[in-house]
């Protein structure tokens, strides 16, 4: 579903001048949300957010790709932005990060650390004085950890 909606989206998102962070779609019974991230080199505003909602609001009613009720949100990815592809990754390498992996590694599903980049499709990061290879396919959700001096 998710690069179904990926590639019906990003074509305006694109066109409109934005790049397509990333999309997470949130099914919750009869109320589900669609969000949508997008980023540009001079940054997102409020006015960026509610162009593409409107345009990619109207793609969706016509295609109707989801079914049922959903609320639609565009933003920017923010400081704690989501990372949803292997070159997010590595855009960020040498940033703290949180994992959450689908299914625990010795024991545990969630780590923070550092990342080390990607090598062969799997994530690096460093737990202390290890490094850690994660497959991305094992990746449920990992977002970067703002820094405030």
């Amino acid at each position: 579903m998710s690069e179904q909606l990926r590639e019906l989206i990003e074509p305006v998102v694109v066109g409109l001048g934005f790049e397509l962070w990333g999309l997470e779609y949130l099914s919750q019974g009869r109320h589900s949300v669609l969000k949508i991230f997008i980023e540009a080199e001079a940054g997102i505003d409020v006015d960026d957010c509610a162009k593409v909602s409107r345009q990619v609001g109207s793609l969706l009613d016509v295609e109707e790709p989801l079914k049922g009720i959903y609320t639609l949100e565009v933003s920017s990815p923010g400081m704690d932005r989501r990372l949803f592809q292997l070159a997010q990754y590595e855009m960020f390498k040498g940033a703290k990060i949180k994992v959450n992996l689908r299914t625990p590694y010795e024991g545990k599903r969630k780590y923070t650390g550092l990342l080390c980049g990607v090598e062969d499709g799997d994530v690096v990061l460093r737990l202390g004085e290890e490094e850690i290879l994660f497959p991305f396919a094992d990746i449920d959700k990992a977002q970067v950890v703002p820094v405030f001096d």
